[in-house]
């Protein structure tokens, strides 16, 4: 690989969320400051929503290391469940003990017990659902159901859905519309801006190892940024194959023309211009 030729201890741009890579764009701390502010008045469902790539993931996990003190959390990545299902999985993920072979009533009726004995002790239970788009209606109307639970001063759970915009249009459904009203928080992750793209590849190349002068140029960030419109995985994608390119043509300093050979070579991609 490009490695030694650009002086690298491992690639910058992998599409694997890793928290020691963040840049704390705009978007993101903005995102992050409403879910810390939700969480902390209460609230029993918060919505973040973002398309593809957007980094929503990496704002999961940032959420997670950022919940200190009396703070109980799970977190479900795959939430194509059954209703059943899901109060077994979220069971199994907060450490409470219960039969998969109960039936639903007792199901429910210890996962409740055991969300009252995390209140009894001051724990505050947080659960964070990943790719939410994907969890059946019906298994939606469970949440709701399941965020029904409460004492007479606080919710028994707080959950976050993290999800792309299909998650919005389920919302959308007549049979769901109680669990969108119960939503208070929203948040819509935005695209990076030219500046915050220039800003995270030099960040991503330094905690890569890089210390020389910049690798991308300036109409080659303009093409980037044009091509990825700001989505940091299809950025990372590009930036990678523009490294690749650079290297094959044994140079040291990407160009507008590396891009627009990565940008020919990805699905997705928006044609990066012409400058």
């Amino acid at each position: 690989m490009y490695l030694d030729h650009f002086g690298l201890n491992e690639l910058p741009f992998g599409i694997t969320p890793d928290t020691a890579f963040t840049v704390l764009t705009r978007g993101h701390q903005e995102a992050l400051n409403t879910l810390l502010v939700a969480l902390g008045s209460g609230e029993g469902f918060i919505k973040i929503t973002g398309e593809v790539g957007s980094g929503k993931s990496l704002l999961c996990r940032r959420l997670l290391q950022s919940l200190q003190g009396d703070v109980v959390s799970a977190y479900l990545p795959n939430p194509y469940l059954a209703p059943r299902t899901l109060f077994l999985a979220l069971a199994e993920e907060l450490g409470l003990s219960i039969a998969s072979s109960d039936d639903d009533y007792h199901v429910l009726k210890q996962l409740n017990t055991g969300l009252l004995d995390f209140a009894a002790a001051g724990y505050q239970v947080v659960v964070c659902i990943d790719e939410a788009q994907a969890m059946p209606l019906e298994t939606l109307e469970s949440l709701r159901l399941l965020s029904n639970l409460e004492t007479e001063k606080r919710k028994l759970l707080q959950i976050v859905l993290f999800g792309q915009p299909e998650l919005d249009r389920k919302l959308a459904e007549p049979s769901v519309r109680q669990l969108r009203q119960r939503i208070a928080f929203h948040y819509e992750l935005p695209g990076l801006g030219h500046e915050e793209v220039a800003t995270y590849l030099v960040h991503r190349l330094r905690v890569a190892g890089y210390r020389g002068e910049g690798i991308f140029g300036k109409r080659a960030v303009r093409c980037l940024h044009r091509a990825s419109r700001g989505t940091p995985r299809l950025l990372n994608i590009l930036a990678h194959k523009s490294l690749l390119a650079t290297f094959g043509d044994g140079r040291h300093l990407v160009r507008a023309s590396h891009v627009r050979r990565a940008a020919a070579d990805t699905e997705g991609a928006s044609a990066p211009g012409w400058w």
